[in-house]
């Protein structure tokens, strides 16, 4: 059965959109799991249905509009976490409830689009389409680009103050990491919907934590439970019949519970 499902043109378009996604989402969020910013990801994959409804309201390819209202969404948090007394968690949940509340709103004006939102909302990779994949394939190549930040990203994530005081633009790196972020958000959102989005970059990066020792060695085995849990979600929903995003969360939820027994520590 499997080796039929990998033949087929929309399921190989479906495993190479999971693999882009999941390598991607894994490698930011081990950033997003050390800096405590789980909250972030839930807050910018639901902001990203202002968006999407946005795009239904206007007929425009929902993914397009929901890039860059997420990417506004995630400078505007990262502008007031570092520009006020407002905590992070605070200015998340001011602006996924006020994205949420867009989108209802622009929803009502046009109430047939409310399937089409539902889908979004669940998520369609067996729907991906090869314009989707030229898409992640440019996401993929302009994250590429972020590598040399990532000793950067990394030293502030355990000393911010320290590396503040050896020159590092803290700041300015923050919110390139806040785009990156929105723009992998959005990518998983057609993968996942946006009530799983968050997960992919919390779960693999959770179970890396328990697995490795060093932060490098945690990036390195959070990418390739990203791209495994992704492959094994996808096959395992096409064998027993099941909603694809869910299957790949669920499989990605039993590699951290391996990961609770075998790194022993939570």
């Amino acid at each position: 059965m499997l080796p039929n499902a990998l033949s087929l043109p929309f399921m190989q378009r479906a495993l190479a959109a999971g693999v882009v996604v999941g390598v991607l989402a894994s490698y930011y969020g081990v950033f997003v799991v050390q800096r405590r910013l789980s909250f972030l990801g839930v807050g910018l994959s639901h902001a990203a249905f202002g968006g999407v409804a946005l795009g239904l309201l206007l007929g425009l390819n929902p993914l397009w509009t929901a890039l860059p209202f997420t990417v506004v969404v995630a400078l505007g948090i990262t502008a007031i976490t570092h520009r006020s007394t407002v905590s992070g968690d605070t200015a998340i949940g001011v602006f996924f409830a006020a994205s949420i509340a867009v989108g209802v709103v622009l929803l009502t004006f046009k109430q047939s689009y409310t399937a089409d939102a539902f889908a979004y909302l669940f998520g369609s990779i067996l729907a991906v389409r090869p314009a989707d994949l030229w898409v992640l394939g440019g996401i993929a190549l302009l994250s590429g680009g972020t590598v040399p930040l990532w000793g950067r990203w990394a030293y502030a994530t355990f000393d911010r103050d320290l590396a503040r005081a050896d020159g590092v633009p803290v700041d300015r790196d923050d919110y390139v990491l806040s785009v990156f972020l929105a723009v992998t958000i959005v990518a998983a959102v057609k993968v996942v919907g946006i009530v799983l989005a968050a997960s992919f970059f919390v779960i693999p990066a959770a179970a890396a934590r328990l697995l490795a020792h060093t932060f490098p060695r945690m990036t390195v085995v959070s990418v390739l439970l990203g791209g495994m849990t992704a492959v094994g979600g996808l096959l395992g929903s096409y064998a027993f019949d099941l909603p694809s995003g869910a299957a790949i969360i669920l499989v990605q939820a039993a590699a951290f519970g391996i990961a609770v027994v075998v790194g022993g520590r939570l």
